[in-house]
């Protein structure tokens, strides 16, 4: 089939890089303009225009869809004029209005890393560890006016594995999802698949801020766990000493609060490391980032830091 591949971040390169070496025909990309990025804050184009570039393709950067906007109405005369078959999409983050969906005579096709009706929205991967779910996936399906509510093509399970984070999630997926996508252009184009609609409670993932990801100490140990596990590294689970904002990695549960004496945030370094109290034991830090610093090892922090006795993270 002729495609238009419409995708942004790095997890969406990976898809777009399998379609290039299937038997489809990539016309062009559809992608977010240029961000800022790095310590000088300068322009950098997505990593899916990256690669695109370097594979010779089309590269489209509308900023806007809407049909009202000169960007837009350049982006349907451009879909007209390559007239592709299907539009696969990963991870583009813009809305498609609902005059484009009728661009392409099979649509547009998300890829979308949960199982379907399960976390919709912005943030699968995320909700998806929070909840303490130990298998996920990814879905093919037609997009529709709804948030993540259209027919489904195929699925593919992957299991969460304890220390899982959500890019070490997002990578395996990325990669399952990928063959995913190509065998269902493939599937779409001989004839033999077609989409049936979603069915069971859907589940919602909404786009997360920084405080989401603020730690909340007086949760249990498990919990903890697992939303410090969704948080990272982006945009990193933090917490405050001293009134200043510190990002806490990913830590090891011990089930045991009598170091910290049972209050929850409460901050101790002992021969375990260093060990702060939950709502029903205890965790110990294994990477830090005090304010200004790179992410450290936490007892190389605790050794300059020298926190006193009674320190509390809240």
């Amino acid at each position: 089939m002729r495609l238009v591949f419409a995708g942004t971040p790095e997890p969406a390169v990976v898809a777009l890089e399998k379609l290039l070496a299937s038997d489809h025909e990539v016309l062009a990309v559809i992608t977010r303009p240029d961000a800022r990025r790095g310590r000088g804050r300068t322009l950098h184009p997505s990593p899916v225009a990256e690669t695109a570039t370097a594979h010779g393709v089309e590269v489209l950067k509308p900023t806007s869809l809407k049909p009202d906007t000169a960007e837009g109405r350049e982006l349907r005369a451009r879909l007209a004029e390559l007239s592709p078959d299907c539009i696969p999409v990963v991870a583009y983050g813009n809305l498609v209005t609902a005059d484009l969906l009728g661009a392409a005579p099979h649509g547009w096709v998300n890829l979308h890393f949960s199982l379907l009706p399960a976390w919709r929205g912005a943030a699968p991967v995320q909700a998806a560890i929070a909840a303490g779910d130990r298998e996920t996936g990814a879905a093919t399906f037609r997009i529709e006016e709804g948030l993540d509510t259209g027919p489904v093509f195929r699925t593919v399970t992957e299991p969460i594995s304890p220390g899982d984070t959500a890019d070490d999630l997002l990578t395996k997926l990325a990669h399952s999802g990928a063959r995913l996508l190509v065998d269902t252009m493939d599937g779409i184009a001989d004839g033999s698949l077609h989409p049936t609609p979603q069915s069971g409670e859907p589940s919602h993932a909404p786009k997360i801020s920084k405080e989401d990801a603020r730690i909340d100490w007086t949760a249990t140990s498990a919990v903890i766990d697992r939303r410090i596990r969704a948080h990272t590294p982006a945009p990193g689970a933090w917490t405050t000493l001293d009134g200043e904002r510190m990002k806490i990695g990913p830590v090891l549960p011990t089930g045991d609060g009598a170091s910290v004496s049972g209050v929850p945030g409460a901050l101790r370094v002992t021969g375990d490391g260093v060990v702060v109290g939950t709502g029903d034991g205890a965790v110990v830090l294994r990477q830090v980032q005090a304010p200004g610093k790179k992410m450290m090892a936490a007892m190389d922090w605790a050794r300059g830091a020298h926190p006193g006795e009674g320190t509390v993270l809240v």
